[in-house]
């Protein structure tokens, strides 16, 4: 394994230390020996940077299941390489931070920092792996641990809801982003994101269904993990989690987990023009939704959640335009710029955002409150705090000189061209674009300025707090300071960024020569700049007149949550239903359901398959002891239905078990009857002992009926294996193994006895695995019985 298999790994490894660190150090915050690592790994993909930039990448594989084109590959390009930096660099500032906000006496910080790093793991093994299958095992690590983290105050049934939805709704996406997985398999003959792009550029199969469904499937999938409306509902109740988790998992880590899987499988579908638009549109609906929605909350959370969903749908709408770079590149550089402003912003929604969250982190951890009609007047109380909060939200608002300002620039420049494309063919179709995202930029402006304006100035309201507010501790403030800074650095100097990061991560989408594109503040009096000087003052003037306006708000309902909850109960009832109509507490009644499935089963697969095979080949003649066993045995097994008394049911039971022991010695089989000897009269003993204490009641009367289903399904269950048995030895599509063994017994293994041969050297591992589970049984009989005697003595004395 190389280094960058370790590094994969590490967080996993690292986390089964944490009981221990939980053990020997009490008095120390297990935060401090959690945080060397994201350290380490941030620096190591920052040691990366020049290699990457020079557009390089690195590959190597561990066999896994070759057989089944199953392989732990990673690969680190520039895509990958942006989202490792992401996810271990806001991890290193969001564990510092959670080391002050998390009281080390009242949290089970063990557990907490256990799923954290089980989630960093994940996410470092979805952005890394080449594999599909591979991704997609790291890619249900990460919704596990997601709820295990969502859920972290599990005595809250908010937490516990917020956890569940999240967990049903990206558990659904993942099951439909595997059946993707499969098409493509099925498709291209291979799980390697690789080889599937090769494939596809080499065979361009736009008109073969498995690969419109496998696009259906994997864009669910996404849509689901990167709460894209209309899978969105879960993300708002997911607040509920500590701050920590709310930064690190709903702002920089788990939310882009979709974004990245559009981005890298982008040179998959790209070809197909639904790729483009089902994203574009998605995108754009979840853009303007999550901005309209974010204005009419009142807790600082759900606004930033609303906020993120309305980010994220911006994000993934600049992914679907960038889509055309596949198509019309060949023109100008247009849609890879798109897909560089869609990767710009995700770095500067991380930074923004982040901080957003930490910052209401401390609001809430200093005042005991996230309402917002109960804070106001903190800005003298709380000055680093404010600072915090107004560089984050003008840089989510769009404002210069930010780094929100240029992507959002970006943003509309790609809105404005590709309205303006006529390759596309639009029509008027295509100003929507723009528009969309022109409106959902003035309510992203409005609900930016409220979570300010309406926590840090205002009137000051002491009464309505659960504590009297101040600055927070230093500690506390250095994660989200971090963060600001590089808000405004990226902002002063985007192209510290644009060369060495944000170029190779989109050379690494769609192949091709390295993107090289300026960013910049200024770009002349074009439609942009009247449609951020737009944003600036209808936003400005919705704010101020917000108490007039909001009102509207009533025409326009949340109605997926209800229909969520709706669906959930009525999901939960049906389950009910269904499971008493057929849990009914009758041994009897579930073996009549399995008998009558495996019957209906086997015989519609042995008619349909014509597996039915009746030539006697190779059968031995019948000789009269096997003939007198077989009336014996059949005879036994007949009389158990009619004899009243259990311990004549018992006796003949036995008699079966014994006779068909007695087939074993006619059939040469000395070991197996032996072994059937043992069991049937342990049998028989136990079930002698069991009965003995029963109590003795009569046998109720049974219908014609009931023992004609007994009867018929009794029939029926041997008929058809005895066909099995039958067609079975008849059908030979192989040679038999035993002439390996009659080979191989005497010459390579040199024992004398072919049976005692298998068991030792073919079979040692299933021999071994068997005396072991007759040793653990022995043991608990003893430790019964050694109870059982002690219980008895104790009382005696």
């Amino acid at each position: 394994m190389t280094l960058l298999h370790w590094v994969v790994l590490s967080p996993f490894l690292y986390a089964l230390f944490i009981p221990f660190f939980h053990k020997w150090f009490k008095n120390r915050h297990i935060g401090w020996f959690i945080l060397p690592l994201p350290l380490l790994l941030f620096l190591y993909f920052l040691s990366r940077i020049t290699y990457i930039s020079n557009h390089h990448t690195f590959m190597e594989t561990v066999l896994w299941m070759p057989s089944f084109s199953i392989n732990f590959t990673v690969l680190l390009d520039g895509l990958a390489l942006l989202f490792a930096l992401l996810i271990t660099g806001i991890g290193a500032l969001v564990i510092f931070y959670s080391i002050f906000y998390l009281n080390k006496k009242k949290e089970k910080l063990n557990l907490f920092y256990f799923y954290l790093l089980l989630f960093m793991g994940a996410m470092l093994g979805i952005v890394i792996s080449d594999n599909l299958i591979v991704l997609y095992t790291f890619w249900e690590i990460t919704s596990l641990s997601s709820f295990l983290l969502i859920g972290y105050w599990n005595g809250r049934s908010k937490s516990r809801n917020g956890a569940l939805k999240s967990m049903i709704i990206t558990i659904f996406g993942g099951l439909s982003l595997l059946g993707g997985i499969i098409l493509l398999y099925l498709m291209s003959e291979t799980f390697q994101i690789s080889e599937i792009i090769s494939f596809v550029r080499n065979n361009h199969p736009l008109s073969d269904p498995l690969f419109i469904g496998a696009m259906f499937c994997i864009l669910i999938g996404a849509f689901t993990k990167s709460a894209q409306f209309p899978f969105h509902i879960w993300l708002p109740d997911a607040m509920e989690a500590p701050t920590p988790v709310s930064a690190y998992l709903h702002s920089a880590t788990m939310v882009k987990a979709g974004i990245y899987l559009v981005a890298r499988l982008s040179p998959i579908f790209a070809e197909s023009f639904y790729w483009l638009w089902i994203i574009s549109a998605v995108g754009l609906v979840t853009l303007l939704y999550g901005s309209f929605f974010a204005v009419k909350q009142t807790d600082l959370k759900g606004i930033l959640a609303y906020s993120t969903i309305s980010q994220l749908g911006m994000i993934m709408s600049l992914l679907g335009i960038g889509a055309a770079a596949v198509h019309f590149d060949f023109i100008d550089n247009s849609y890879s710029t798109a897909t560089a402003a869609a990767l710009f912003h995700l770095v500067n929604h991380s930074t923004f955002k982040g901080s957003l969250f930490m910052m209401v982190g401390i609001v809430d951890h200093e005042t005991g409150t996230r309402d917002i009609r109960k804070l106001g007047g903190l800005m003298l109380l709380m000055p680093v705090t404010f600072t915090i909060a107004v560089i984050g939200s003008f840089s989510m608002a769009g404002l210069p000189p930010l780094n929100g300002f240029l992507s959002k620039e970006m943003f509309f420049t790609a809105m404005v061209h590709i309205q303006n494309f006529k390759l596309l063919q639009l029509g008027t179709w295509g100003a929507l674009f723009p528009i969309f995202a022109w409106i959902a930029s003035i309510f992203t402006f409005v609900y930016c300025m409220m979570l300010l304006f309406k926590t840090f100035t205002g009137t000051y309201k002491p009464d309505q707090l659960e504590k009297k507010p101040h600055e927070a501790p230093i500690g506390m403030l250095i994660s989200p300071l971090i963060l600001v800074v590089l808000v405004v650095a990226f902002g002063l100097f985007p192209n510290l960024l644009s060369q060495s990061i944000l170029s190779p991560a989109v050379s690494a989408v769609y192949g091709g020569k390295p993107l090289e594109f300026h960013i910049q503040h200024w770009h002349g009096f074009k439609l942009e700049f009247f449609m951020t000087l737009g944003v600036f003052l209808l936003g400005s003037l919705l704010t101020a007149t917000f108490s007039k306006w909001k009102k509207f708000y009533r025409f326009f309902p949340e109605l997926l949550n209800p229909f969520y909850t709706l669906l959930l109960k009525n999901s939960i009832s049906f389950a009910k239903k269904m499971t008493n109509s057929y849990m009914v507490g009758s041994i009897r009644t579930y073996l009549v359901y399995i008998f009558a499935f495996l019957v209906a089963i086997v015989g519609y697969t042995l008619a349909v398959e014509k597996a039915v095979n009746f030539q006697n080949k190779n059968i031995a003649s019948i000789g009269i002891y096997e003939l007198l066993l077989s009336l014996v045995l059949v005879g036994a097994a007949i009389s158990i239905l009619f004899v009243k008394s259990r311990l004549s049911s018992i006796i003949l039971l036995g008699a079966v078990g014994y006779s068909v022991s007695l087939f074993f010695v006619i059939f040469s089989a000395p070991d197996l009857a032996l072994t059937q000897l043992v069991i049937e009269t342990v049998s028989v003993s136990l079930f002698l002992l069991c009965f003995y204490h029963l109590p003795i009641k009569a046998r109720k009367k049974k219908s014609i009926g009931f023992k004609l289903t007994n009867a018929s399904i009794s029939l029926l269950v041997g008929i058809t294996a005895s066909i099995i048995a039958i067609s079975a030895y008849n059908t030979k599509l192989f040679d038999s193994i035993s002439k390996y063994y009659i080979e191989n017994t005497y010459k390579k293994a040199a024992g004398e006895n072919m049976v005692n041969v298998i068991l030792v050297d073919f079979r040692g591992f299933d021999t071994l695995f068997e005396i072991a589970v007759l040793a653990i049984a022995s043991i608990g009989i003893y430790t019964i019985i050694k109870l059982r005697l002690g219980g008895k003595n104790s009382e005696n004395k």
